[in-house]
């Protein structure tokens, strides 16, 4: 179940008509591959025209930035995340804020635009009222790619993902992108030899490692953890410069604070 907060921040965004794609760990949720998370994380449209609606929502929200960078369209579209605390309204009792992570780009992920025009649509039931609240999310490819990041805890819940839409759709008739999907992604190799013995003619001409070994009795764990390598590597290099322009933002505010403090002294 979603929780509240979460509801209330994704009913706001969606009521100030912002485009908003959720992704992360709610989003996994969704999809049937639970994760527990405290937060909540969003792809936005970081256009003159969009940051504004964005801006009331947060507005509307009481959000503050809790760290650097600045909410600024430049951070964003450098591919900065934004971190954001929404604090609880008076009904909810002494819940702790909802932190509200925003990004615009993200490594090896489609455009905005992209990621918008292939969008999951849900509607999920508002406790507090007879009405259903719509939520835009990554799709499920598209989610996928975004969890391929350096850190450890995104790769179980990988694979849980496309597990869950493997063995929810098995007995079914796939389309050959949905097969292709599954040749890709899926990193269970107990699925992956199954799915490559189901559909041996679009096996035969997918070039994935962990394939290529499936339909050579190779080692498909040791061809999954190589391609999670490399994932892993790449995602250091990229974020490698955004973490230096992240040090040295913090030094500046840092500088900051202590130079205030020095004046008022």
């Amino acid at each position: 179940m979603i929780p509240i907060q979460i509801l209330r921040v994704l009913s706001t965004i969606r009521r100030f008509d912002v485009p908003a794609l959720l992704m992360g760990g709610q989003a996994c949720v969704l999809y049937g591959a639970a994760e527990y998370s405290r937060d909540i994380d969003l792809a936005v449209l970081a256009t003159d025209d969009a940051l504004p609606r964005l801006t009331a929502a947060l507005q509307s929200l009481q959000a503050t930035v809790i760290a650097v960078p600045a909410f600024e369209r430049h951070f964003l579209t450098r591919g900065h995340a934004v971190h954001f605390s929404v604090p609880a309204t008076v009904d909810l009792g002494p819940v702790p804020p909802l932190r509200v992570d925003i990004m615009s780009h993200m490594r090896g992920v489609a455009p905005f635009e992209t990621l918008w025009e292939r969008r999951t649509t849900i509607a999920l039931a508002d406790p507090s009222s007879t009405e259903e609240i719509l939520v835009d999310l990554l799709s499920l490819g598209d989610l996928v790619q975004a969890k391929k990041t350096q850190r450890d805890k995104d790769w179980p819940m990988l694979r849980r993902l496309v597990d869950a839409s493997y063995a929810s759709a098995r007995d079914g008739e796939l389309s050959d992108e949905q097969i292709d999907f599954r040749l890709t992604e899926l990193r269970s190799p107990e699925f992956l030899q199954e799915a490559v013995v189901q559909f041996p003619g679009q096996a035969a001409s997918s070039h994935p490692p962990a394939v290529i070994a499936a339909r050579s009795d190779g080692d498909m764990a040791a061809a999954l953890a190589s391609e999670q390598a490399t994932e892993m590597a790449a995602d250091c290099a990229y974020w490698e410069p955004l973490r230096r322009e992240l040090e040295a933002l913090r030094h500046a505010a840092r500088r900051s604070v202590a130079g205030d403090r020095t004046g008022s002294a």
